[in-house]
Formats: C-alpha cells, sequence, structure tokens
C-alpha cells in the first residue's frame, strides 16, 4: 500500500474502519497480487485490465468498477445495496448481514479472478 492509500485509510471515521478492512482483508485473500493504489481519490484495487474502487463515505463504504454482468448474484440476493449502474453501498448494518464467502464471490466476479 502506497503513501497515498495509508493517509486515506488513516483518515477514515472510526465508525467506517472495521467494514474497510473487512474489505481490504478480503480482497488480499481474493487477490494477494492486486496492487493497491489511490485512484479517484479512494483506494483502488487492480489486478490485470480490473478495477474495484473501494470509498468511505458518511454512509459507510461503497463499492465501484465492476460491471454488472458480473455480479448479478450478489445483486440478486442484495438488491437493495445497488445504487446505481456501477455502485454498491453498504452500510455496517449491511455488511453485518452479509457472509464473507458472499463478499469474497463478489470480488472474485467483480475483479474476474
Amino acid at each position: 500500500m502506497d503513501d497515498a492509500v495509508r493517509g486515506y485509510v488513516d483518515a477514515i471515521d472510526p465508525a467506517h474502519r472495521p467494514l474497510f478492512d473487512r474489505l481490504h482483508r478480503l480482497i488480499v485473500e481474493v487477490c494477494p497480487d492486486a496492487a493497491v493504489v489511490l485512484s479517484y481519490k479512494m483506494p483502488t484495487y487492480k489486478v490485470g485490465r480490473r478495477r474495484l474502487h473501494v470509498g468511505v463515505w458518511q454512509h459507510g463504504v461503497s463499492l465501484y468498477g465492476w460491471s454488472r454482468d458480473r455480479v448479478t448474484d450478489f445483486i440478486a440476493r442484495q438488491p437493495r445495496l445497488q445504487t446505481s449502474k456501477g455502485t454498491i453501498r453498504m452500510r455496517p448494518a449491511d455488511a453485518a448481514a452479509i457472509t464473507d464467502d458472499e463478499l469474497r464471490d463478489l470480488i472474485r466476479a467483480a475483479l474476474d479472478v
């Protein structure tokens, strides 16, 4: 993780840091070779040509950059989390009801691994 990403992570609101840390841990577990850079002012996980942006906002964490056709299973199970064509928006309470396996499947689909 470079200094720009580390600065972003260090500034995350403590209320949302556990959710970010969980997603980061799962992404690195699924894609240990993923490069983590700051892109669009948020941490971005790069695997080949695929990107998964993870932004922390007032509500919680948003995931961007995935192709809808790749994550249809996740969206079918969690339709309320999709806020637009390319955004999954999770509050800590939402994420508490989602298993790590389900998040791993989402990550695999988004990053095509």
